[in-house]
């Protein structure tokens, strides 16, 4: 079992630092897709028009997200139960979706800037979202169902 866990953590590590380096120039697409139970990806972005995409189908996913710079795009979906999806914004006209369907299903987001968009959709019950916003003419929309 540890040797398992591990592995797992080094693999995680391993992914973030191959995805992450070529992401701090302008203009780079990341895309990431985990199927299975107990995923997480972390990642960040630095510069202007930067995508970053992230799908999560399993249970107990994580997705830790940043963005600094300019024009940024960060789309999440996770398909599950216990997801867990925090993502900070700060710059100007990022751009955040996240997009969540199962139980117990949490959503924190930061935005500091200018002009940032971060729309928030759960499907599922006892679902929880929570925003700060710092700057001006950012804008939240938040669904639950």
């Amino acid at each position: 079992m540890f040797l398992a866990k591990t592995f797992k953590a080094a693999s995680v590590v391993l992914m973030i630092t191959a995805t992450a380096a070529p992401a701090l120039a302008g203009g780079h697409r990341v895309w990431v897709e985990q199927w299975g139970a107990n995923n997480s990806v972390g990642g960040g972005q630095s510069g202007h028009g930067q995508r970053l995409t992230v799908l999560q189908d399993g249970h107990s996913n994580v997705s830790i997200n940043t963005q600094d710079g300019h024009h940024n795009s960060t789309s999440v979906g996770q398909a599950g139960s216990n997801n867990y999806v925090d993502s900070h914004q700060c710059g100007g006209h990022n751009v955040l979706g996240v997009g969540q369907i199962g139980s117990n299903n949490s959503a924190q987001t930061v935005q500091c800037g200018q002009r940032n968009v971060t729309a928030v959709v759960q499907v599922g019950h006892n679902n929880s979202a929570g925003v700060v916003s710092v700057g001006s003419d950012n804008t939240v929309a938040i669904v639950q169902n």
